[in-house]
């Protein structure tokens, strides 16, 4: 049994996430607060694996309280749940310690899977937030096209072939062969070593 907080300052969201997530009976809702800095306070008396957290909320906004319990309680993950997906918040939230991040309109048994993707320590990404992350136009001198490039950064970000191919519109049998082709110019052997790659030499 996944247990998991929902943090939104809405109570009708979050009425409706708990009956959501529930649906399948593997998550447990242990508890539900209105704000970041309750959600703090939630993780410190109780036990709870996975976070659904609303990025916008009064007291405490999510990014910081995001912040504050991935230095507190590490073993807690954070799936950012929000309507928001413009470069600067995923970036913050990312960078915060948020595992996941999902847009408010996602699909009821995508949120599921992605709650438990978080749970087993994957980076589940909503395939139009995977989009604002790839490395903005630059000339980076890698010698691959520009669309390997885009392959390479969503990559990069964890997604798996099948999410690259919907972020970017293209087959998933296109994503492999860009990969393939991306693997022999880089001389790597396996799509980690690309991702590490991709990290220390695409402009981001």
């Amino acid at each position: 049994m996944i247990r998991v907080l929902i943090a939104d300052d809405h109570a009708m969201v979050r009425e409706g996430l708990a009956s959501v997530l529930t649906a399948d009976g593997d998550i447990q809702i242990v508890a539900m607060v209105a704000d970041g800095a309750a959600a703090v306070e939630a993780v410190t008396a109780g036990e709870i694996d996975v976070i659904v957290m609303d990025l916008s909320m009064p007291v405490l906004d999510g990014i910081e309280a995001t912040r504050t319990v991935r230095s507190t309680a590490p073993r807690v993950r954070v799936l950012v749940l929000t309507s928001f997906g413009d470069r600067d918040r995923v970036r913050r939230a990312l960078d915060a310690g948020a595992t996941g991040y999902q847009l408010k309109d996602a699909e009821p048994g995508d949120l599921r899977a992605a709650v438990r993707a978080v749970h087993e320590g994957h980076a589940p990404l909503d395939p139009r937030v995977a989009g604002v992350l790839l490395p903005e136009p630059a000339t980076t001198g890698t010698g691959l096209s520009p669309r390997e490039e885009e392959v390479l950064g969503l990559v990069a970000t964890g997604l798996a072939n099948k999410q690259v191919a919907s972020a970017l519109g293209i087959s998933e049998r296109t994503v492999k062969a860009h990969l393939g082709s991306i693997f022999r110019q880089l001389g790597v052997a396996d799509r980690t070593s690309a991702a590490l790659w991709a990290r220390d030499n695409l402009a981001r």
